[in-house]
């Protein structure tokens, strides 16, 4: 049996089955890491998103049952142009395709993703079927018209957790196996809208005592947990439709500390009075040159979002610019002093990724102090 990728403009690439076999909807994207697929496709901010990677060879190193960033994996789909099957790695626990079929995502390799990555950065990402059930061209379109896309959906509904729960553990050096849990000082509620492990590993890491809840909890809710900072996260889809979390954060603003990552960037932004729109393909990997205007240093980011803050929406509006992307100049961080409340269109946890970010968490830590001196 054949692989099938379909795209919305008609465009077929067909290569060889990896993974589960099924079938999915979801937005084809690219990603340009070379590393890291483990943590990449169990990111909820990848919900509904058929990833190409752009590095010829995935799966080199295997995957184990440490590096999940949440609880199960939520891509549609999963390309590479050669996948690996004999890991190499003293961490490894099981192949990329055991892991692919451990998570049931449908994935594919042997096609010329060279084509594929450039067809979709000159026409943009766009919506798309991979099947490794059916090869029947005209089933797969039928099918693919009824998947709505992302645009004006609200899809973290379908990833954050449906109770609220505490998190305990600091990052874990991998080599010696110390954790790094410090004393707990402050209380930090964290938004769950597609949260990523590591994160709140870094959060622990600060002398945070952290406690989770869902998209829609009330801002009163979490207020009256007396919280010393509030938190919040990344997650998939377009912010403008979670009318719910850009009213709680209103709420919040002024009464305690904000930190945002992403998605978390996304809605602090637009309930600070800006507005947001589609990137034609997106930023996608661990390698994302980021300017911080306030001391000029370049830091290269992981990124994974395919929507941004227009920059020209802030202005006007008590917010600075403090970060900027450098590959095409759109908004990387903001920051609003008057009401402790600050964001990046990155993810300075990285994981995967480098470490250039993560003074962020250190800020968020001395911004709570401040608020409390």
């Amino acid at each position: 049996m054949k692989a099938i990728l379909l795209l919305e403009d008609g465009t077929v690439f067909s290569g060889r089955p990896i993974g589960a076999r099924g079938e999915k909807c979801g937005e084809a994207v690219f990603n340009t890491s070379m590393s890291g697929y483990q943590e990449i496709l169990t990111d909820p901010s990848y919900y509904e998103q058929i990833i190409t990677m752009t590095y010829p060879l995935i799966g080199n190193y295997g995957a184990n049952k440490v590096d999940l960033e949440s609880k199960k994996s939520f891509v549609s789909g999963f390309i590479v142009k050669e996948n690996c099957p004999y890991p190499s790695s003293w961490r490894s626990e099981m192949s990329l395709d055991e892991f692919l079929k451990s998570q049931n995502i449908v994935g594919m390799e042997g096609i010329d993703t060279r084509k594929l990555v450039r067809h979709l950065r000159t026409k943009g990402a766009m919506r798309a079927i991979i099947s490794s059930v059916d090869s029947d061209i005209d089933s797969l379109k039928k099918k693919l018209a009824d998947y709505p896309g992302l645009l004006g959906r609200d899809i973290v509904s379908d990833v954050s957790t449906r109770t609220q729960y505490s998190w305990t553990k600091g990052v874990t050096d991998v080599l010696s196996g110390v954790e790094n849990n410090p004393p707990k000082k402050y209380r930090v509620v964290a938004y769950d809208y597609g949260i990523k492990h590591n994160i709140l590993r870094l959060l622990c890491s600060q002398g945070f005592d952290v406690t989770v809840v869902p998209a829609d909890t009330s801002a009163e809710d979490v207020l009256s947990m007396k919280p010393d900072g509030v938190f919040l996260s990344n997650g998939p889809g377009d912010p403008a439709p979670l009318k719910y979390a850009i009213g709680n954060i209103k709420k919040l603003l002024g009464k305690v500390p904000v930190f945002g990552i992403c998605l978390g960037h996304q809605l602090l932004a637009i309930a600070l009075g800006a507005k947001s729109y589609k990137l034609k393909f997106g930023h996608r990997g661990a390698n994302h040159p980021v300017k911080n205007l306030d001391n000029d240093q370049i830091e290269v980011t992981c990124q994974n979002h395919g929507f941004c803050i227009d920059l020209d929406s802030i202005k006007g509006v008590d917010v600075e610019t403090t970060h900027i992307n450098l590959n095409d100049n759109t908004l990387a961080g903001i920051r609003c002093r008057e009401l402790k409340a600050f964001a990046v269109q990155y993810h300075p946890e990285a994981s995967p990724g480098p470490h250039d970010s993560r003074y962020l968490f250190d800020y968020f830590r001395e911004l709570i102090e401040s608020d409390k001196a």
